[in-house]
């Protein structure tokens, strides 16, 4: 059996093409455009993010005293960090309220998103909500708000009401990262260590804690990155004697940028950029 095909399909098919073939080119060009103008305009906001970041880092290797005229590379002012009394003591400050205000919130923090996420009791709704208020409101409302709670119980400023106030923060951080670990834990594996007869401390310490290890490492390292990079809320509840490494740098900042002012930020930059590369890292296990 033959098939006979006729002047006017023929004709009809060519038409067809004609018609279609432009439609095509005009859509494969609007699709190239835009793929190249969401490029550009991606690069575009890496650029205005992360270019004074990489400025700052070239310019903390500047030999000159004046920040914007470079006049060679060295690390003179990495050396007279070590020198720099007043710059060690604020960091460690830093490190002090970091290390404790990191610990007592991992724990807080932890149990917080085991009872949020396992258990039912009344008042639990606002409970939730006000675990996540840290998160939400403006640091400058929190820091305010901080102020006013210890002058209202007559408490001193000093190292220590920035250690209460970066753990009242850092808690929220830490049960939001455990919380959702455990949202994604299998129950099953408690109930089997509980049908061969362990009891609940058994469990939590043979099953649960290891199977949580990773988010509580990972919400203990955003923790204390949180800590030591905080300006506003510090800025307000520090007392003598309690200045942290950002109030200090800022303190600097008003009397005139030097390279030394970008050395040690490029270094804060460093360690704050690792401990959240650690910290999720460890979220993805």
């Amino acid at each position: 059996m033959t098939t006979t095909t006729t002047p006017t399909a023929t004709a009809a098919g060519t038409r067809t093409q004609a018609l279609t073939a432009p439609r095509a080119a005009r859509r494969d060009i609007r699709r190239t455009f835009h793929s190249n103008a969401l490029t550009l305009l991606a690069a575009g906001i890496f650029l205005f993010l992360y270019l004074p970041i990489l400025i700052l880092i070239i310019y903390s290797f500047n030999r000159n005293q004046v920040v914007g005229v470079w006049t060679g590379f060295s690390t003179r002012w990495y050396a007279e960090l070590l020198n720099d009394r007043a710059l060690i003591n604020s960091f460690q400050v830093s490190l002090w309220v970091a290390f404790w205000s990191t610990a007592i919130s991992t724990v807080l923090g932890t149990l917080g998103a085991m009872a949020l996420e396992r258990y039912r009791f009344r008042g639990k709704l606002a409970y939730d909500a006000t675990m996540y208020l840290p998160i939400i409101i403006p640091d400058i409302v929190m820091a305010l708000s901080t102020l006013l709670f210890f002058v209202l119980v007559a408490v001193p400023l000093s190292r220590y009401t920035i250690l209460v106030a970066h753990v009242a923060f850092n808690i929220s951080f830490v049960a939001v990262v455990v919380r959702g670990r455990l949202a994604e834990m299998d129950r099953a594996l408690e109930e089997a260590a509980a049908d061969l007869g362990a009891n609940a401390w058994t469990t939590f310490r043979r099953v649960t804690l290891p199977l949580l290890m990773p988010a509580i490492v990972s919400a203990a390292l955003l923790a204390f990155t949180l800590s030591l990079d905080d300006f506003v809320i510090t800025f307000f509840v520090a007392g003598p004697g309690s200045t942290t490494l950002p109030v200090r740098v800022y303190s600097m900042i008003k009397f005139g940028v030097t390279p030394e002012v970008n050395a040690i930020s490029t270094l804060m930059l460093l360690g704050s950029t690792v401990l959240v590369v650690i910290s999720l890292l460890l979220q993805r296990k």
